[in-house]
């Protein structure tokens, strides 16, 4: 087993483990941060355990619902398509999380402080659920994006890992289609392969570049290019693929990487990675 197969088993737990140390962290400092705050003056307003006790309920608690937001998360996954009902969702989601993180939160600090023989308030619950809402929800945009950051840095090292996979393997040849069916806007397109100028991946989905208009469709770059190798298409960059049709030039720089200029005016960019590769095939 391959050092990405064992990440690819396990990799909700990495991902839980990664956030985990972040709030253990995070959470520290800001306890010793209220310590060191409320010490400047020699006189403390509460005991050294307190604050710890404040940060690290909040942390168990966020680590406790987590599970559930991954699961959300994967039932409700992120589209640029019905914005303002997306939001609406992560709304809803939002304010639910917030109310099981202080509900947890506080009977957790209670339960500690009745151990010690003392009480814990936790204040007006409008007033302090507003602020601590203010936190939540923040905290649960950062953790948003964090988890789709991780996905798609996840999906590239799987394309790459499929990459490496396929150049290992001796394949049967798969003919190639002369067109692509794409949904679009609840629509359904038929796309002429050889119309395709160029393709350009966008994590789980490639988009189709044909005549001035894209085309979204659920694929991974590495799969599609090398499916439609004997259409005329190359691979030349992490993100790109091209019709060898649509080009009108081809220029190299110092770097050892070089520039693509399309028939329609577009330019991209052309890795050193491809670039052997790519003027092979052109040849």
């Amino acid at each position: 087993m391959t050092l990405f197969e064992r990440f690819d088993k396990h990799k909700t737990v990495y991902l839980y483990a990664l956030i985990a140390a972040y709030w253990l962290l995070n959470n520290t400092i800001n306890a010793t941060s209220d310590w060191m705050e409320t010490t400047r003056d020699g006189s403390p307003d509460f005991a050294m355990w307190e604050p710890f006790v404040w940060e690290y309920s909040s942390a168990i608690s966020n680590l406790v619902l987590l599970p559930v937001l991954i699961y959300l998360w994967q039932a409700v996954p992120f589209k640029l398509v019905n914005m303002g009902q997306q939001l609406l969702k992560h709304f809803g989601i939002s304010l639910v999380f917030a109310l099981a993180h202080v509900t947890i939160m506080v009977w957790l600090r209670k339960g500690i402080y009745w151990l010690v023989d003392s009480q814990y308030d936790f204040g007006p619950l409008l007033r302090e659920f507003f602020y601590e809402y203010r936190k939540d929800v923040w905290g649960y945009v950062f953790f948003f994006i964090l988890y789709q950051v991780y996905l798609f840095v996840y999906r590239r090292l799987k394309g790459e890992a499929n990459l490496i996979g396929a150049e290992s393997m001796t394949q049967t040849t798969i003919d190639a289609p002369e067109h692509l069916l794409v949904k679009k806007l609840d629509r359904e397109f038929l796309v002429r392969v050889a119309d395709i100028e160029w393709m350009e991946s966008a994590g789980n989905y490639v988009n189709l570049y044909s005549s001035g208009r894209i085309y979204p469709l659920r694929s991974t770059l590495t799969e599609l290019s090398e499916r439609l190798k004997s259409k005329g298409f190359s691979r030349i960059h992490r993100s790109y693929a091209v019709n060898h049709n649509a080009i009108e030039h081809i220029s190299y720089l110092a770097s050892g990487d070089g520039e693509i200029q399309l028939k329609n005016g577009h330019k991209l960019n052309l890795s050193r990675r491809f670039k052997e590769e790519f003027k092979l095939r052109l040849s």
